[in-house]
């Protein structure tokens, strides 16, 4: 059994289309093999845990945290650093290399392995995992990475609590009537179409990179809290970290994921709806919000100034 749940995580990391975990029944579509069936079907050691994830993130009970810096992206900036794509029948994952990330309150340096992409029916029935205060996202997209120094080791990472690192970033419809934008966002869809069926892959040619990707969001404001992979195994290993910012995307992108790949072939249903429940809250921190800190400074040289004008100063 510890082997088969090695080889589900090893085929959750590594953006294969189709592995061993197969033989294992899970979905998003199926009361059977569903979310609620997990901690049953799968793994109950994990999936029925304490630190699971995704989780309603509830800003009036976050705390703010000074260890939370600034990031340092590595590499994103690399218009190779996306390599492949695939569909693996329960979302669309892109294959990553030489990227890596460190900062941010995580306690050492972490490769980036793939990112992946939750959903619900098209922008009028959202689908992110993690919601805050309550509120649901259409999208949302996970960058996954491990400990630098676990070389790849799954093993090492599933015995380390801290062992996998996770960025999640909200999508949500930009305003206005834009279309086929941003442009990164466009082209990264346009492969949509040569991965309809589970199992597709292809290669990314064009030259978009992850700072392309994640425009607009301000990476030195986010939440952190300890939790688990959203998809069985469930394993408690994941450092999480959800941006505050969400990434605008126009409304015809976001509905091409749901309208576009399959869970199977051409003939199955269409791939909708592929976010795990909420699980029960954790503790949340925050970064440092200094913009009060700053209003109040401005209020303060203001009022001085007026005293001096007054005085004559």
């Amino acid at each position: 059994m510890k082997l088969l749940l090695g080889v589900l995580v090893v085929c959750a990391l590594a953006g294969s289309g189709h592995c061993a975990s197969d033989s294992v029944a899970w979905c998003y579509h199926d009361a059977s093999c569903g979310p609620a069936a997990w901690p049953t079907v799968v793994s109950p050691e994990f999936c029925n845990g304490s630190r699971q994830s995704p989780v309603n993130i509830d800003t009036r009970s976050a705390t703010e945290d000074s260890s939370l810096k600034n990031f340092i992206f590595n590499n994103y900036d690399n218009t190779s650093g996306l390599t492949t794509i695939t569909n693996t029948g329960r979302t669309v994952k892109v294959a990553l290399q030489d990227l890596t990330v460190s900062g941010g309150g995580l306690s050492t340096k972490y490769q980036s392995l793939q990112f992946h992409l939750h959903w619900g029916n098209g922008d009028a029935v959202p689908g992110s995992e993690h919601t805050v205060n309550g509120m649901r996202y259409p999208m949302e997209m996970h960058i996954v990475n491990m400990k630098e120094s676990y070389n790849g080791n799954v093993t090492l990472a599933l015995a380390d609590s801290e062992g996998l690192a996770a960025l999640g970033f909200f999508i949500e419809v930009m305003d206005g009537n834009a279309t086929a934008s941003p442009a990164s966002w466009n082209t990264l869809a346009s492969y949509l179409a040569n991965i309809t069926n589970s199992g597709d892959s292809a290669s990314i040619t064009s030259k978009i990179s992850m700072d392309d990707l994640l425009v607009g969001v301000d990476r030195a404001r986010y939440y952190r809290y300890l939790g688990s992979l959203t998809t069985p195994t469930c394993n408690e290993v994941v450092v999480w970290t959800v941006f505050k910012d969400p990434i605008k995307v126009s409304k015809d992108v976001i509905n091409r994921f749901n309208s576009t790949v399959h869970i199977g072939n051409d003939t199955s249903i269409l791939m909708i709806n592929t976010y795990r429940n909420l699980q029960p809250d954790q503790e949340v921190k925050t970064t440092v919000d200094n913009s009060g800190s700053s209003i109040t400074l401005a209020s303060a040289q203001m009022a001085i100034a007026a005293i001096w004008a007054f005085t004559g100063f």
